[in-house]
């Protein structure tokens, strides 16, 4: 496991709950957010090929790895990685939700270094991403990777279908979706996300989503000319 130096700390997996709790105030979401956690945990720290440095407000390296995240109740543990791997100062936690604060109930992709896309409005996060993975083929850029998460019940959204089924007969093998399955979908059936995308012709695989080694090992399954589909289920829990 790596881990971020910051002003003297090292902040680890085991520090996540910890972050977390220094953000209060109205609006955390706190279980929907921690059903996140440990998929945001292991794309940032064995996944994701990007650094702070390598961001916009830095470099705007043109390789590196995007993160979207489209789910709506995801931001409290978003931040705690970002802060944890360096993204952002720890110390803006505290500020979580407030009027002068950076860290909105929404990432905002002009105030938080490390955000790709300005959130909030659910089922646009995966349009966003075909329109990255597209915009990178375009521009031959070969290494780089797109990952979005969303949420189960997002999935309802028109848009994320549009977006589905475009996807697969596109061959975008650079787009990666991660599904939060926490059972809060009001349409949805038993192992109905994963056959929908299987469908529409991505690769797909279902994990639980609190075990890093078969989040790693559904994150970096090979699937040529497919983009891919993770569905990590959960039961929420408290930060």
């Amino acid at each position: 496991m790596t881990t971020t130096t910051e002003r003297a700390h090292r902040y680890g997996y085991e520090d996540l709950s910890r972050l977390m709790g220094r953000m209060t105030g109205d609006e955390k979401h706190g279980p929907a957010a921690t059903s996140t956690l440990d998929v945001l945990w292991v794309l940032y720290d064995r996944v994701l090929r990007v650094t702070p440095e390598q961001m916009p407000e830095q470099t705007d390296d043109p390789a590196r790895d995007r993160f979207l995240l489209s789910k709506g109740h995801g931001p409290m543990a978003y931040y705690a990685v970002l802060a944890a791997k360096g993204f952002i100062p720890v110390e803006w936690l505290e500020g979580f939700g407030a009027y002068d604060s950076p860290l909105g109930h929404h990432p905002d992709r002009v105030l938080v270094p490390g955000v790709e896309i300005g959130s909030g409005s659910l089922g646009h996060g995966l349009p966003l991403a075909v329109g990255t993975a597209l915009g990178l083929q375009a521009r031959g850029i070969a290494d780089a990777r797109v990952w979005v998460l969303v949420g189960d019940a997002e999935l309802d959204e028109g848009s994320n279908h549009e977006a589905i089924a475009f996807a697969g007969p596109s061959g975008l093998e650079r787009l990666h979706t991660v599904v939060i399955d926490n059972a809060s979908a009001r349409h949805a059936r038993p192992g109905g996300i994963a056959a929908r995308f299987e469908a529409a012709g991505w690769s797909t695989a279902t994990v639980d989503g609190r075990d890093h080694e078969a989040l790693y090992e559904a994150f970096t399954a090979p699937h040529p000319g497919q983009p891919r589909a993770v569905v990590a289920r959960v039961e929420p829990k408290g930060p």
